[in-house]
Formats: C-alpha cells, sequence, structure tokens
C-alpha cells in the first residue's frame, strides 16, 4: 500500500528556501531600522520651499527646521560661497529653488543653500531654457527675475504665459512695468492694495518709477514660471487685473483697463479692510 500524502512530512524546494531566507532577511532589515529610528530619536526630516517665496521667507523656514536662531540662514547665506551667476552679485533672491529637501541632524544652513542654488543651476541651466534666453536676447538671469514676477502676479498656472506677455511687450516698448509685485518687494509686504504714494517709493524695485526689470528676481519662481517667461503666450496685451479670482483680465486698450481696475476696486470695497487701487 503506497504512503498517502497525509503520512508524509513537507520538504521545501531551493526556490521555496531561498524565499524563506528572504523574508527572514527583510524582517531583521526591518528591525534593525526600527532601532536605529529610536535610538537616534527622530525620523528623517525635509523642508519644503513653495513655489514663489522670497529669499526671506526661505531664510526663516530654514532657521525654524534646523532650530537655528532667526537670522542664521541669512547670515550664513552671506558667509557661503553659494554658485550664483555674475549678475546676483551675491544675492540668492530667485536661485533658492522650489522643492522638498531631505535634513539631516549634520545639516548646516549654509549647505542646505548651497543645495537650493545647485538645483537651481541644474534646472536653469537645462537646453531648452538657455536657448529660450538667448532666442529672445535675454540672459537666463533675466529670465528668472521675469519669471518671478510671473510667479507673483498670476492668479493661475494658466495665466502665466498671458503674465509673461505683458511684461515682454511692455519692455520692448519701453514702457514701465508697473507691477504691484515689485513694488511690495521693495516695501517688504503682499497685498493687492496699491496707492498713488506706494507707487512713488524711492526704490530700484519701483517699477512705476523706473523702466525696465527690477535689479534681482523678487521671487523664486518654480518651473512653470520658468517656462512661461522664455515662451510666453502670443499676444497684443499690455494690461492685466485680476479683478475677482479666477477672473484675470489682459486687454491692450488702457480705457478698457480703466474699466477693468475700476471693477476690481468697487470689489475690494466690498471686501473687509478692502482699499482702491491708486
Amino acid at each position: 500500500m503506497s504512503e498517502t500524502p497525509y503520512g508524509r512530512r513537507p520538504r521545501l524546494t531551493r526556490r521555496g528556501r531561498l524565499l524563506l531566507l528572504l523574508v527572514a532577511l527583510l524582517v531583521v532589515a526591518a528591525v534593525v531600522l526600527v532601532l536605529v529610528l529610536r535610538q537616534s530619536g527622530a525620523p528623517p526630516r525635509s523642508l519644503v520651499v513653495p513655489e514663489g517665496w522670497r529669499a526671506s521667507q526661505v531664510y526663516a523656514a530654514v532657521d525654524k527646521r534646523l532650530d537655528l536662531p532667526p537670522g542664521t540662514a541669512k547670515k550664513a547665506a552671506a558667509a557661503t560661497k553659494l554658485k550664483l551667476p555674475a549678475e546676483a552679485r551675491g544675492n540668492p533672491e530667485g536661485y533658492l529653488f522650489p522643492a522638498t529637501y531631505p535634513v539631516t541632524d549634520d545639516t548646516t544652513p549654509g549647505g542646505l543653500l548651497g543645495y537650493m542654488v545647485e538645483t537651481a543651476n541644474r534646472r536653469f541651466g537645462q537646453d531648452r531654457i538657455t536657448e529660450g534666453a538667448r532666442g529672445s536676447g535675454l540672459t537666463v538671469y533675466q529670465v528668472v527675475t521675469i519669471a518671478g514676477i510671473v510667479q507673483a502676479e498670476a492668479d493661475s498656472v494658466a495665466d502665466m504665459g498671458k503674465v509673461a506677455r505683458v511684461i515682454r511687450n511692455r519692455l520692448q516698448r519701453g514702457m514701465p512695468l508697473q507691477m504691484d509685485s515689485t513694488l511690495n518687494y521693495a516695501l517688504n509686504r503682499s497685498t493687492l492694495a496699491t496707492t498713488t504714494d506706494d507707487t512713488r517709493t524711492d526704490s530700484p524695485y519701483n517699477t512705476y518709477e523706473h523702466k525696465g526689470l527690477p535689479p534681482t528676481p523678487i521671487a523664486n519662481p518654480g518651473q512653470q514660471a520658468v517656462d512661461a517667461a522664455i515662451r510666453p503666450t502670443p499676444g497684443a496685451w499690455l494690461y492685466f487685473v485680476t479683478v475677482a479670482p479666477g477672473d484675470t483680465r489682459f486687454t491692450d486698450s488702457y480705457a478698457q483697463q480703466l474699466d477693468n481696475v475700476r471693477e476690481f476696486n468697487e470689489n475690494q470695497k466690498k471686501r473687509d479692510g478692502g482699499r482702491p487701487q491708486g
């Protein structure tokens, strides 16, 4: 009488033994990782730099994430030899690229800022950006400067190409940009309300008074804003205003712009604390 399957002792095949060994190794590795994390006292950390942040906001976030006194990262930026273009004159504004950066116990503010600048140089050094800048008669630094304004002014990603076109059209015509975002940068604020007195501010970032681009970027733009800066949407627009969220109107008619601004001011008056635009 032959032996039934129930009377046999199960035996693993060679593949089964290898699989069992692999599972055991993975379990051991997981246990070791848990022990290491417990001994280190904290899981891996990271710092998120959103698109459009100014350098001052990045410095504050670095100080907070690294548990350093306020102002430490700003001092590190001045003391560290960051690989910036000559046009920047040591100012990293525009080159602290928006991304998620790993942070460890050994991370220093200078090292973290340097990593951000290296990331920006890799992104801005791509052929399509350098060739796009060259084809428009601009330097990459000027493209980044335009992109910073686009990032601050555009109400949506869909509007970025049109905002970039307004900037290009005004530059080509020798018109002042008259961008509230550059004025806000000069005054170290962020607001929708701009008065006539504001537009008389004595600053090279006051694009109501000074023609051309501001001396540096006014923010750290993301990739979409940079793409818009090198490939603006075709159009003859010279003016725009966001009348209401999701409703940005572009025109080449000054009379139409005045009507749009009037509607914007009316909407602002209806909101608590709103002031009319000058």
